[in-house]
């Protein structure tokens, strides 16, 4: 497999109707959004995702969430402690080498190579720092989205031992009523050569990016309610193209076609040309 030697541009446009895409636990769960009212998709919530899609494709995860741990580790020390070639090399403390230790790292966990990682555990003498190629940007909704409170009851006991029913327990639950939201990103060949990213793990990626929801339902995102609908994919010449990740990005143009769009083809979609000619994938 060789090392990623283009530079690549991406785009993934979402669609969410009747779900939570990503609650703020620290606003009641309700989805997240600016002031003005347009919606916010966390890069941290799309690469949770983007490792959950790749676990399922057989990758090797670093960073997994703890109910869908695939070898009994229950934490990241742990993880990386019960890798004896990367344990053997940080338990030399200050005589660790460094670049060894990310390499090792690297070939073992997509995600570090990818995204990078922290290595700094308590206990450890020496902190590793990994620098990935693969940029992701919070994905923002193209309209203002409009958020639907409900409120709902829990009228069953909790416990056992108590007779007759329980009072009804309330609660809410946050839904976008739809949302069109852009994802954007970038591979960078100089990181990639740093960490080993190939031409096969973009294709790996691309493929996660296009799948993103698969596996993903829950009561916030029933199935169905979320979904790529078209992902475009821009792989440049060189390393370093003259055309630069924001003059990619610029040239899509996406405008709704009415007051409250409630739909994908509510939505106009333009693509200026361009020297780097992008693959398009349309998935709806």
């Amino acid at each position: 497999m060789s090392i990623l030697q283009n530079k690549i541009d991406y785009t993934a446009i979402l669609s969410v109707t009747r779900a939570n895409i990503n609650g703020d636990p620290l606003n009641g769960n309700r989805p997240r959004g600016d002031y003005e009212g347009y919606g916010i998709f966390s890069d941290v919530a799309i690469k949770r995702k983007l490792r959950n899609r790749l676990q399922d494709l057989g990758e090797c995860i670093f960073v997994q969430s703890d109910d869908r741990s695939d070898d009994g580790h229950k934490s990241l020390k742990d993880r990386a402690d019960g890798y004896a070639e990367f344990k053997a090399e940080m338990s030399k403390g200050k005589k660790a080498d460094k670049d060894k230790c990310m390499q090792i790292a690297c070939r073992k966990w997509f995600d570090v190579r990818a995204f990078g990682q922290v290595f700094a555990f308590k206990g450890d003498e020496v902190s590793i720092g990994v620098r990935g190629p693969v940029s992701i940007q919070q994905a923002i909704s193209v309209s203002p989205i409009d958020i639907v409170d409900m409120q709902i009851t829990k009228s069953v006991n909790s416990e056992a031992g108590k007779s007759g029913k329980s009072s009804d327990t309330m609660g809410m639950k946050h839904y976008v009523n739809f949302g069109l939201y852009v994802i954007r990103g970038s591979i960078n060949c100089q990181l990639a050569e740093k960490t080993g990213f190939t031409d096969e793990d973009a294709k790996k990626l691309k493929e996660a990016l296009c799948t993103l929801f698969e596996n993903d339902a829950s009561s916030a995102r029933p199935d169905g309610s979320c979904e790529v609908c078209r992902v475009y994919w821009w792989e440049h010449a060189e390393k370093t193209p003259k055309e630069t990740s924001a003059m990619i990005q610029r040239a899509l143009h996406i405008t709704p076609k009415k007051d409250v769009p409630d739909s994908f083809g509510a939505y106009d979609i333009v693509l200026d040309r361009t020297e780097c000619v992008p693959e398009i994938i349309n998935l709806v």
